[in-house]
């Protein structure tokens, strides 16, 4: 079992319970890993025989923009149902959704989950 990584993928959304995350939006990072069996595209050099993580990204954000959810927890767990459900070659997706501008009185980097 090999892996992909996608790291930093910044996504603008509409997630947050306060009336103004859904309004206003805001920056989400995901960091992301895709657990497959990728020996027949490194034997190949084929594209068909991977997982296209162009195609990936795609995926990622239709759920991420296509609706407006309450929790990132509820949010990650779209992601990684969404990649399992488009990318049957993927065995496990693992989604660290991260929100850096989260409406907390405090300095930090970011409130992130992770879903595996």
């Amino acid at each position: 079992m090999q892996r992909i990584y996608i790291k930093g993928l910044e996504i603008f959304a509409f997630h947050g319970v306060n009336p103004e995350e859904k309004a206003d939006g805001q920056k989400f990072i995901l960091d992301i890993t895709l657990h497959a069996d990728l020996s027949a595209a490194m034997a190949s050099d084929d594209l068909a025989d991977t997982v296209n993580y162009a195609a990936v990204r795609k995926a990622v954000q239709r759920v991420m923009t296509g609706e407006k959810y309450d929790l990132i927890e509820h949010t990650a767990a779209r992601v990684a149902d969404a990649i399992l459900a488009d990318f049957p070659q993927v065995a496990k997706a693992e989604v660290l959704l991260k929100k850096p501008d989260a409406p907390m009185n405090a300095v930090f980097d970011y409130v992130a989950v992770e879903v595996v």
